[in-house]
């Protein structure tokens, strides 16, 4: 039986704060409409990080069953280490997603938009098809295009929207930012985990494309977000505050095209979460001023 401290671990807390980033993007840009709102803020905090929680159950779940986790270098796998039993981690998830449906259906009644219904099913089924089901698309090399969509696109706009009833140029871009890092938060992943998935015939895209080319495509995954926020500025001058983010983007940028592996991968992991978070504190902030 897996104890506290192991289902902390499998919920993979370094990955949350970027859960949070798309949050704080959206809320900038509602604000800069005039039309910010913290509570709202709040539950779309709350539902990014139960669905972020969420499908890190769920992936450790279904590649445990797979047997894609049998010999890997990341965080504990609760099913693939044998730490829990497999319909418990499901469970897990399945509450996760619960939880992310409850708060979404609370602000779905507060912003009166019910069509944002339809978008929190999809974004749950997103979550578990991702490797879960018959034919997951992240073991088709699709995974990035879900985490753009869901954890940026929006994650973003959908937190714009639920507060100022419009979204804006600035928010679009900013989303398209947040998106491009939560894809290199994946991308970082994967490459660490190419010799096991390879194994697995787990075919994610840094797989697909190759580990040299994924390493480069991760650098731009971490820059055109930069370029993205002086853009932003054209609006909204103090997004210019982001390129403080400018020294810790290009050590991580370089420490990955350098060709660092295996456990050597594991603070950039952490290091790209934690410049997704920045990201969203700084250009949020800066489309609030």
């Amino acid at each position: 039986m897996a104890t506290a401290a192991e289902w902390l671990e499998g919920a993979r807390p370094r990955t949350l704060p970027a859960a949070v980033a798309p949050v704080l993007v959206g809320t900038g840009a509602a604000a800069q409409l005039g039309e910010a709102s913290l509570g709202r803020a709040a539950l779309a905090a709350g539902i990014a990080l139960a669905l972020q929680v969420g499908v890190n159950y769920a992936n450790d779940f279904s590649d445990g069953i797979r047997g894609t986790d049998l010999d890997r270098t990341g965080p504990l796998r609760l099913t693939g280490s044998g730490a829990a039993p497999p319909q418990h981690v499901r469970r897990a998830a399945f509450a996760a997603f619960g939880v992310g449906a409850v708060i979404g259906l609370w602000l779905v009644v507060i912003s009166g938009h019910w069509w944002l219904l339809a978008v929190g099913a999809a974004a749950i089924l997103a979550a578990w098809t991702y490797t879960g089901g018959r034919s997951p698309y992240g073991y088709r090399g699709l995974g990035e295009v879900g985490v753009f969509v869901f954890f940026g696109l929006v994650a973003v706009l959908g937190t714009t929207f639920t507060q100022a009833d419009a979204i804006s140029w600035p928010a679009a871009a900013g989303a398209v930012g947040v998106g491009l890092l939560a894809c290199a938060l994946l991308m970082v992943n994967n490459i660490r985990d190419v010799p096991t998935d390879v194994l697995a015939g787990k075919r994610t895209l840094a797989v697909r494309i190759g580990e040299q080319r994924a390493r480069e495509l991760y650098g731009a995954f971490v820059v055109v977000p930069l370029l993205l926020a002086m853009a932003c500025a054209l609006a909204a001058p103090w997004s210019l505050l982001v390129l403080l983010l400018a020294l810790p983007a290009a050590l991580l940028v370089t420490t990955v095209r350098l060709g660092a592996r295996g456990v050597l991968l594991r603070p950039v992991l952490a290091g790209t979460a934690v410049l997704e978070l920045g990201y969203g504190v700084l250009l949020g902030l800066g489309l609030a001023l």
